[in-house]
């Protein structure tokens, strides 16, 4: 448990000097060799469990100081120590124990008393530190940064509080069942004679009661299902797909949405993205679904460097967005993510659109999409388009493909991450 405490800490440091939490967590396990599979997976357990409530962990470590701490990989241990505590899945005195081992790295002869006092103090006062948060310390409350609160609460007055707090519970893991090979209520079937309770979404989703490893999963390694979000989902339909259509899935990596479309139709697919090392795993996902489409490395927002002139009747444009519908899944999004990001990203969408678009055949239809929650990425993306594009009109989506889905706009609940698709046609 020390070692997984250890490296935890170390991921939260990392994450909130501007890491990305996958790419820090990879790089640690490749330099730990000789970590066993539970020391790595409690190492991530206990990284995207201290992220998710950095906010409320932050406020209760704060209450047992007397003073800020000025060494902040002590303080990210602390918070991942008391993390632990407040999930109880191991003895409290153990815990504590390893913290004390664990801030011996630090060569100062008071830290190991001071990793003692705080983490029984929190044990002697769990219940009073927790009703002691301010009730009007949003950060706290919520573990959010303030600016996406207030965003959320300005543009979403009834759901706000529903839609932060889905994004700090533990993500379903749903499967897309590959419908060449076989039916939903098929492969249904597999899952229960294998012993693994499931419930069926609609469309090809199936979601799984409790998560597994992929190795595990019925038939994955044979194509006939994929782990996809129920929202994610509903890109390749929304499309309104017909076979020897010409198809582009721009921005496609890792190539969830790229092999749903081949699922649905014979489609002449090209898929496009700007970076080629997640372009191979495009690759592989089609290798494992015994499906092809052309790959192209290439920037959406420059078609002049790609495009050979022959115009697409179908075009995915899975744009860059900041992610704020899929903070459950990429817990680090939210301590990463500054307000000034959206701008940014309303830009590069901004300058995407227009390239693609020129792309498209008269007629054909152009779904934009993102996992974003902000509408300045979405709706008002849209908006901004059409004023400038006389020969393009949204068309209303095909129906509502959620309780939790207004006008394109899916909101994170229980059942699926935050998404938003407008589907837009040439006149």
């Amino acid at each position: 448990m020390q070692i997984a405490q250890q490296l935890a800490a170390e991921a939260v440091h990392q994450v909130l000097t501007g890491r990305n939490l996958g790419v820090t967590l990879d790089a640690m396990f490749s330099r730990q060799r000789s970590l066993t599979p539970q020391q790595r997976g409690m190492t991530q357990d206990l990284s995207y469990g201290c992220l998710r409530q950095y906010g409320q962990l932050q406020a209760l470590l704060n209450q047992l100081l007397q003073k800020p701490l000025q060494d902040e990989r002590l303080r990210c241990l602390l918070l991942v120590a008391i993390y632990q505590l407040q999930q109880a899945r191991a003895a409290s005195h153990t815990i504590v124990d390893q913290a004390v081992q664990a801030s011996a790295q630090f060569k100062k002869p008071w830290v190991k008393g001071l990793t003692n006092a705080v983490l029984r103090n929190f044990l002697r006062q769990q219940d009073v530190l927790v009703k002691n948060i301010d009730p009007t310390d949003d950060v706290a409350r919520y573990s959010y940064p303030q600016w996406w609160v207030n965003k959320l609460r300005h543009q979403y007055p009834q759901e706000w509080k529903a839609m932060l707090l889905a994004g700090n519970q533990h993500p379903p893991m749903t499967l897309r069942v590959n419908r060449r090979h076989l039916s939903v209520e098929a492969y249904s079937q597999q899952l229960a004679d294998a012993g693994i309770a499931a419930s069926e979404l609609g469309g090809s989703a199936v979601t799984l009661t409790q998560p597994i490893p992929v190795e595990r999963i019925p038939g994955f390694l044979e194509g006939d299902v994929s782990v996809q979000d129920a929202g994610a989902q509903w890109a390749a339909p929304l499309l309104d797909l017909a076979p020897g259509m010409r198809v582009l899935d721009a921005c496609c990596a890792p190539g969830g949405k790229t092999g749903h479309i081949l699922e649905l139709a014979d489609v002449d697919l090209v898929a496009m993205d700007s970076d080629a090392g997640r372009l191979r795993r495009t690759e592989e996902n089609l290798q494992r679904l015994k499906l092809k489409a052309q790959l192209v490395t290439g920037d959406a927002a420059d078609a002049s460097g790609w495009w050979d002139g022959r115009p697409f009747d179908r075009i995915l444009a899975d744009v860059p967005c900041t992610a704020s519908g899929i903070v459950r899944r990429h817990v680090d999004i939210k301590w990463l993510r500054r307000e000034a990001d959206v701008a940014s990203f309303v830009r590069q969408q901004a300058l995407i659109l227009p390239q693609l678009w020129q792309c498209l055949a008269k007629g054909g239809k152009l779904l934009y999409a993102t996992c974003s929650v902000f509408h300045e990425e979405n709706q008002q993306q849209i908006d901004r388009f059409l004023q400038q594009h006389a020969d393009a009109k949204q068309l209303p989506l095909s129906q509502d493909a959620s309780p939790h889905a207004r006008h394109g706009q899916f909101y994170p609940c229980a059942a699926h991450d935050g998404f938003f698709y407008a589907l837009l046609q040439k006149n």
